[in-house]
């Protein structure tokens, strides 16, 4: 089985796909693995070291791409180099299939098995592949990293000849994998840390960590089965957002994390929020890349509001881009090796198992995914409504 791995655009993108250890993973398994010229230049990874792993190096990336059986990537690929894809291929990667109608059709067009990392189920069999978890846990880490460095403070508490310096406070809005992540980095930071999710089943995880858990009484809420929290209705946002005003008015750091699967993400810190906030805070949004959960939050970056510190850097995870490209790498190689048949040396496609059937979008020239073949629907049905 020949997999191809090309690189992504250094431009937008420093994390790399698959690091040599798992491409001899791969060699070792029978299969030919051929990586595009400069892989891994971003974080240092020679051509050389992929060599030595068992990969062949090519530099002409149309040719790559059209004779690979498996492409890896991390990146979802450009619409018009699906068309340079083998038929027949599987193609694994991240994908935003959620908003990328036009690319899924693409891959069906081309009879590309195309499977999107970002719905790998949150199973307990799955946990090894699940990169989304993986890439959210380094997002935590940088962000509270980040936030630090544009603090004009400390973190921890120190007692000096020359006076005693408090901890800094810090908010953390969403305790989920990365939120969970921001509250353990902060914490051994030395600062004081209160935490805030609409699951009460986060409440212990926080807890566990040092954190204060702050509990806002919103009625019913819950979340999905991906383990991300329910959307609230406007009531329960209002009664959140007043609680929330209090805790970002003593903060010195607010890190949110606040996403709904599929869909924008809502806005937790409002205008006025930032304005009760003291001169030299900061904030960091984290779903800055799904529409972001702070007013006023430029994506892709740091603006000042006030005095306070507005943070919307994009792609968090690559803040720590070695240490992510060693979790995807791992996540990747850990799909492939589920489903490797030892005998035939091939990946197969078992289309009944649970994870495939949840992360499998487009096989057979056909949008197969029953969530998104019914967005397809939709979708055709708005264009026939326009025209």
């Amino acid at each position: 089985m020949h997999i191809s791995i090309p690189k992504e655009n250094p431009n937008i993108e420093t994390r790399v796909p698959m690091l040599p250890v798992n491409v001899e993973k791969l060699v070792k398994k029978g299969a030919t693995v051929v990586v595009e010229a400069g892989l891994g230049a971003t974080i240092g990874i020679t051509d050389d070291e992929y060599k030595k792993a068992g990969a062949a190096i090519e530099k002409n990336r149309k040719k790559l791409l059209s004779s690979g059986d498996i492409v890896l990537r991390l990146r979802k690929p450009e619409i018009k180099e699906v068309a340079s894809l083998k038929k027949g291929s599987i193609h694994i990667s991240y994908l935003d299939p959620f908003n990328e109608p036009k690319l899924l059709a693409a891959f069906a067009k081309q009879q590309v098995s195309a499977i999107s990392m970002e719905m790998i189920p949150r199973s307990t069999r799955a946990q090894k592949m699940d990169a989304l978890s993986s890439q959210a846990s380094l997002a935590g880490y940088a962000a509270v990293i980040v936030a630090a460095h544009h603090l004009q403070k400390i973190f921890p508490m120190m007692m000096t000849p020359a006076g005693t310096i408090q901890p800094a406070k810090v908010f953390v809005i969403g305790a989920g994998v990365a939120g969970l992540q921001a509250i353990a980095t902060a914490k051994r930071l030395g600062a004081r840390v209160d935490a805030f999710d609409t699951r009460p089943i986060a409440k212990n995880d926080v807890l566990s960590l040092g954190a204060k858990f702050v509990e806002v009484d919103l009625g019913e809420t819950g979340q999905t089965e991906q383990g991300y929290a329910k959307a609230l209705t406007e009531e329960q946002l209002k009664k959140q957002r007043d609680v929330m005003k209090q805790y970002c008015a003593q903060a010195d750091v607010v890190i949110t994390t606040a996403q709904v699967f599929g869909r924008k993400a809502p806005i937790i810190v409002t205008k006025e929020m930032i304005d009760a906030m003291k001169p030299g805070s900061v904030v960091v949004d984290l779903a800055i890349e799904t529409g972001g959960n702070v007013e006023g939050a430029v994506y892709g970056k740091v603006i000042e509001k006030k005095g306070v510190k507005i943070i919307g850097l994009a792609n968090m995870p690559a803040k720590v881009a070695l240490n992510a490209s060693h979790m995807y790498s791992n996540n990747l190689f850990n799909l492939l090796d589920e489903f490797w048949n030892k005998e035939k040396k091939i990946f197969e496609l078992k289309l009944e198992d649970d994870i495939i059937k949840s992360c499998l979008i487009t096989h057979g020239g056909a949008v197969i995914h029953p969530m998104f073949a019914a967005l397809k629907k939709e979708e055709a049905v708005k264009e026939k409504k326009g025209k």
